[in-house]
């Protein structure tokens, strides 16, 4: 146990792994004390300046001081102060108001802790977008340089996990790139629908501030206009409660989760490939599949993905029940739910793209390995084509349905009962009956006559929706990303 009264040893507490062991630096300091703290002073600045230039007497002195100690913010002292006063607000104003005596009578003029907090919250959500949204577009830019490399490589389509018509590696690809953009899609509009819950007062009337500037409605909009402004927000919430609707919360954790959806489906893809052994995520050159099995190759990047995503999914079920029981106004019950859901949804978030990011810079494809599995299945695929063929040269179609018939299930039994090689075309090859098309064969078995417009539609897709959607985002594509622990 500890020493009472010493500093506690950090490893002696639990430290959430989103932050200690996944997220980036910028995602974890977005929703640190120290950007929520200093955040909070910038917008008692912002009001304060607002409210200056509207007429309320504060006077330029006032306004340096505030300006001069955004960031010398004492933890200590706030910590002590939240002890004696239990609210997290006050504590502050205080803490802020010891080092801005000056200021001090003026420091949270007309305000309700909402004012801080909800507004705080909105800017982090904001940031949080545009930390995400670069980070996704990189994933989407990757993936859409290996589709177009791998655009023509036929592969073995699978429909309920059964072997189906033959795709093509990049055509697969461009599933996956698909619903990634359409999660860049849902992500920006999420981030531009945000508005700042703006000056509002206790039960966002704005009978405080009306008060302030002695019934002048005018100027009671215009500081609501300024103060959005200087927040770096467009529009506010023309009306609020106590706190703004808690619905907001739900379309930016519904469109977290949906992202999450469409990672976990990538990544069991990838792991189901994998245990195919025609495609792999990176693995490293010392990198321990299993401390008991030294062969071992697992797909962990995919699978701390999907494990990942599970819980991002999940928590959209908090939202939606805050937002169902927030009564009238607001109640407290809301507080102690969002600092949890509303930060680790965004930290999940951030921690299952970067990991993406890595995969999609090191998917290793094995080709031949591809290519015997299509010549596993193709031949059965290949029997309309054989019929057609038979027919023009001048065969009965019946007939040669039932010669068929008989053929492909020798030749599956073969593959089911013996565990031998699919033996199906040896088998047209050595009947007679075929000999008109046997030299057609080969081309009849291409397997790129079996994909269709596949590389085709890689290529119009990549060149008409993707590229254009990642235009906003091109300074920002360049940089491997290096797995976390």
């Amino acid at each position: 146990m500890a020493t009472p009264g010493a500093k506690e040893d950090v490893l002696s507490r639990y430290r959430s792994p989103l932050v200690s062991r996944y997220a980036s630096p910028e995602m974890g300091f977005n929703f640190s004390e120290r950007k929520k703290f200093g955040t909070w002073r910038r917008l008692w600045l912002y009001l304060a300046q607002a409210e200056k230039s509207l007429g309320l007497p504060i006077t330029d002195e006032q306004i340096k001081e505030m300006e001069a100690n955004l960031d010398n913010i004492d933890f200590e002292m706030a910590a002590e102060e939240e002890k004696k006063l239990r609210h997290d607000v006050m504590a502050h104003v205080h803490t802020f108001a010891h080092c801005c005596p000056k200021a001090a009578a003026i420091i949270h003029l007309g305000a309700t802790s909402c004012y801080v907090g909800d507004n705080t919250d909105l800017i982090v959500l904001r940031d949080g977008f545009n930390l995400l949204l670069p980070t996704l577009a990189r994933v989407i830019s990757r993936l859409a340089d290996f589709a177009e490399k791998y655009a023509d490589l036929p592969t073995l389509g699978f429909t309920h996990y059964q072997p189906a018509q033959l795709t093509t590696v990049g055509k697969r690809c461009c599933l996956w790139i698909q619903d990634l953009c359409m999660d860049l899609h849902n992500l920006e509009r999420a981030r531009d629908d945000l508005r700042f819950r703006g000056v509002k007062g206790t039960t966002g009337t704005q009978a405080s501030f009306l008060q302030l500037f002695e019934g002048d409605h005018s100027k009671v909009e215009e500081l609501d206009r300024l103060v959005t402004a200087k927040a770096g927000f467009k529009r506010s919430y023309m009306v609020t409660g106590q706190t703004y609707s808690r619905k907001v919360d739900i379309e930016v954790l519904s469109v977290l989760a949906s992202l999450g959806a469409s990672i976990h489906k990538i990544c069991t893809d990838i792991r189901l490939l994998a245990n195919l052994k025609e495609i792999e995520e990176p693995f490293e050159k010392d990198q321990i599949g299993s401390s008991a099995m030294p062969y071992k190759r697992n797909p962990m990047r995919s699978e701390r993905c999907c494990s990942l995503a599970r819980h991002l999914m999940t928590l959209v079920l908090d939202p939606l029940q805050t937002a169902s029981v927030q009564w009238f106004e607001r109640t407290l019950d809301d507080s102690a739910n969002r600092r949890v859901c509303l930060a680790e949804a965004f930290l999940t978030a951030d921690i299952i793209l970067s990991t993406l990011q890595n995969i999609s810079e090191g998917l290793v494809v094995y080709p031949k390995v591809i290519e015997r599995r299509i010549r596993q299945e193709l031949p059965f695929m290949a029997t309309e084509n054989i019929i057609m063929a038979m027919v023009k040269a001048g065969g009965n179609r019946q007939d040669c349905h039932e010669k068929i018939r008989v053929l492909s299930q020798q030749a599956a039994a073969v593959v089911k009962q013996e565990g031998g090689d699919n033996d199906f075309i040896a088998r047209v090859r050595a009947d007679p009956y075929f000999s008109p098309i046997h030299k057609q064969l080969e081309t009849l078995l291409d397997p790129s006559s079996f994909t269709g417009r596949a590389p085709q539609q890689v290529a119009k897709f990549l060149k008409e929706e993707v590229r254009p959607a990642l235009i906003p985002y091109q300074s920002k594509m360049g940089g491997k990303i290096e797995l976390a622990l």
